[in-house]
């Protein structure tokens, strides 16, 4: 009898913990084969300390084929699947094309930028969603910086030190708060800026900061972020965005040359293209994460609209916490399906959040208790070492070193502007030097280009893409990522 065949698309979250799962429940007697762009896991809550400059960008990636013995990695993108024939096609990083043949199919192909129609953006502004975009922005603010150090002219001064963060959710609050403790350091090595701050403002149309978080940790997350000099606005956003600045909704224009887009996250196109029942862009599932009418397809992460139990009517939200708990959960029912077990819905329990706001400060309110201060940054640091899958002791290295010594505040030019475009499909990747965009006014290009992918729950100036009929869907996953900093301890998962 041969070998089931489960392929994987996308090994972020959800995607990883299926594959690590599904190695120990099925011991070996099936061939498991992940599909993804990188040769990495990328734990995303820790990726403001690479663009801060706390952490080395290989401290927050973990190796696929160090940690998933075994399992079969496959580098690509996903570009077609046909359900009725049971195949997923693929693009190669050099361009080849390839098909993956299943039996058990899990999609965990994750989410992209969520775009909104505003004028600029997509050309001026630049997201938070891979490490490549977490290096540009570790070059960039340090360009800015050292160019402004040597102006003469004031008003450029002001405009190159002047970074503005939109969406004040978890991505954006400990962009703005590690941003503001590292400019505040390069700034401090320049010996003819005694007296100089440089000025981050933090922006929302929510009525506080993180509102999806209880209110004490809300108000913590503010107080910090205001008593560090940060400029929190809520109730304002983008009207517009120029080379040279941004136009609020109050009518204020800001002179700036950084925009960094943290409004959140929507779906991959991949799963809408599937042409089966969606929810705002998400791939309706069952409790047990089966595609109704598909028992052989799975779906988790952020690109399935899993049915919340504890809530009945509504859906689990897309965060790194629910990604990793169903990652388990469509590894315990892929196995069952197979004749290993007994499948069981996905149910959650709510252990609480940490928030990293740099130095020795954060929120945290671990299995609902309530903490700030030193003491939540200890909780929080513990908390993601234990929830890394590897790389526990580099990244504890890398703190107690930068608690020692100084940053080093370097720009190291690998990733350019136009390679990290915000509308893209493919955020953990650069993109290739083929057709970069035409230089803005600061001689560093812009991220014009458009990759033409539909938009998910309407959220984006981009059409939607039409649903094939045939059962083949056409897309690019990519890796499950989220737009919080949580993820659960091993072990911790609370899942029932």
């Amino acid at each position: 009898m041969s070998r089931p065949r489960i392929v994987i698309v996308g090994a972020g979250f959800a995607g990883y913990r299926t594959a690590r799962t599904l190695e120990r429940l099925t011991r070996n007697k099936a061939d498991i084969t992940l599909l993804n762009p990188t040769d990495y896991f990328l734990y995303l809550p820790l990726l403001p300390q690479v663009a801060a400059g706390i952490l080395e960008p290989r401290r927050v990636t973990v190796s696929l084929t160090g940690t998933l013995r075994h399992t079969r990695l496959v580098l690509g993108e996903a570009d077609e699947i046909d359900l009725d024939a049971r195949t997923v096609r693929y693009a190669d990083p050099e361009g080849g094309v390839g098909t993956l043949t299943y039996d058990r199919l899990v999609l965990a192909a994750g989410s992209v930028n969520k775009l909104l129609p505003i004028p600029g953006v997509a050309e001026h502004a630049h997201g938070f969603r891979g490490l490549p975009e977490a290096l540009y922005l570790r070059d960039h603010v340090t360009r800015q910086v050292e160019l402004a150090a040597g102006s003469e002219d004031p008003k450029a001064c002001r405009s190159r030190c002047t970074f503005v963060v939109v969406g004040a959710g978890y991505t954006g609050t400990e962009v703005a708060a590690q941003g503001q403790l590292f400019t505040d350091e390069l700034v401090r090595r320049q010996p003819r800026w005694d007296g100089v701050r440089p000025r981050w403002m933090l922006l929302d149309i929510a009525e506080r900061v993180m509102p999806e978080m209880d209110e004490r940790l809300s108000a913590t997350a503010d107080r910090v972020l205001r008593q560090r000099g940060v400029e929190v606005r809520m109730g304002t956003s983008v009207k517009e965005a120029t080379p040279t600045g941004v136009l609020l909704s109050d009518g204020e224009f800001v002179d700036t040359r950084t925009l960094v887009w943290c409004v959140g996250v929507r779906p991959d196109p991949l799963a809408e293209s599937l042409g089966l029942p969606m929810e705002r862009g998400r791939l309706l599932v069952e409790p047990t994460l089966q595609v109704p009418g598909r028992p052989e397809v799975f779906a988790c992460g952020d690109a399935a609209a899993v049915p919340d139990l504890t809530k009945p009517g509504s859906y689990t939200p897309m965060t790194a916490q629910h990604a990793w708990r169903q990652g388990k959960v469509a590894a315990l029912n892929v196995a069952a399906s197979l004749g290993r077990g007994e499948p069981k819905p996905y149910r959650h329990s709510d252990l609480g959040f940490v928030v990293d706001l740099g130095g020795v400060k954060a929120a945290a309110n671990p299995l609902g208790i309530a903490l700030s201060g030193p003491v939540a940054g200890a909780v929080t640091r513990g908390y993601h070492l234990a929830a890394m899958p590897g790389n526990r002791v580099r990244v504890a290295a890398d703190w107690l070193l930068d608690a020692v010594l100084p940053r080093q505040g370097v720009q190291l030019g690998l990733v350019r502007s136009w390679s990290v475009p915000l509308d893209t499909a493919s955020p953990e990747l650069a993109k290739p030097p083929s057709a970069p965009a035409k230089p803005g006014p600061d001689g560093h290009g812009s991220a014009s280009e458009r990759t033409g992918k539909a938009d998910s729950g309407g959220e984006s100036a981009a059409g939607k893409k039409t649903p094939e009929p045939t059962g083949a869907a056409r897309g690019r996953g990519t890796p499950e990522r989220t737009d919080t900093s949580h993820t659960p301890a091993p072990g911790a998962e609370g899942d029932s």
